[in-house]
């Protein structure tokens, strides 16, 4: 099993009902089980942290995500010249990585949160016109938080991407190589694994193309008119996590 973390284990700093239980019957059953994220605003240690505090049985190499998965995308590289688009917290993550605004190799798109700004954007343009590739973390549309829907950083990417003519470097999902990536963490094939998610294009639409089963819960930022709008299909529609102990 691949299970979404935000929005279908928890909201904000509340954990969704049911989602311990049915993570430590999954594993007594002895079902593998890793936990994938696009988020970008915490480092790895930081997020595990933070499940922990939520009571979540999950242990930190079962933690599979766009940073982790950047890392290893940047190490073929050897170690380029980076600027990173990152809030201090996970831009400890890339400590190995040179940093330099002066011609960079790679501009790492994260999530800025409010330092998003004209300025910050116009950089970024100037350093991708003078050769500088970009690599962004994920290009998510928005997520949900304990207010409501918030936009995520697609939008920048997306506008990066029309200005300069060039196209970004997705890591995160719905990028098929991230499943594969994953796939590979756990040493199994495609038709052995189910993506768990709340996001009817990043999480079951990436999944299925890459060979999965997708599960979508009607928590995190599920909304029944976007589901009726979507070509994409998922092969199970399940209430929330929970359910999934009268499934397995």
């Amino acid at each position: 099993m691949l299970f979404d973390i935000d929005g279908v284990l928890y909201v904000g700093q509340r954990p969704i009902e049911g989602a311990a239980d049915t993570i430590s019957y999954l594993k007594a059953r002895g079902i593998p089980c890793r936990f994938t994220t696009n988020t970008t605003v915490l480092s790895n240690d930081s997020l595990y942290r933070k499940l922990v505090s939520l009571g979540l049985p999950i242990e930190k190499d079962e933690v599979f995500g766009s940073i982790r998965a950047a890392i290893s995308y940047l190490r073929r590289y050897d170690r380029p010249r980076c600027h990173f688009l990152l809030t201090d917290d996970p831009k400890q993550d890339f400590a190995e990585f040179p940093q330099s605004k002066d011609n960079p190799d790679f501009v790492v798109i994260g999530d800025l949160c409010k330092s998003w700004s004209y300025d910050v954007l116009h950089e970024t343009f100037l350093m991708v016109m003078n050769g500088a590739r970009m690599v962004a973390l994920h290009k998510g549309r928005y997520w949900q938080t304990e207010s409501g829907l918030q936009m995520d950083i697609g939008a920048f990417v997306a506008g990066l991407e029309y200005v300069t003519g060039k196209s970004a470097t997705i890591i995160g999902k719905p990028s098929r190589s991230f499943f594969e990536l994953a796939l590979a963490d756990m040493g199994l094939p495609p038709e052995k694994v189910a993506m768990v998610g709340d996001d009817i294009n990043s999480d079951i639409g990436g999944a299925q193309q890459a060979g999965m089963t997708g599960i979508l819960v009607k928590t995190g930022k599920y909304r029944p008119d976007i589901f009726a709008k979507s070509e994409i299909k998922p092969d199970l529609v399940i209430g929330s996590v929970a359910d999934l102990r009268q499934i397995f």
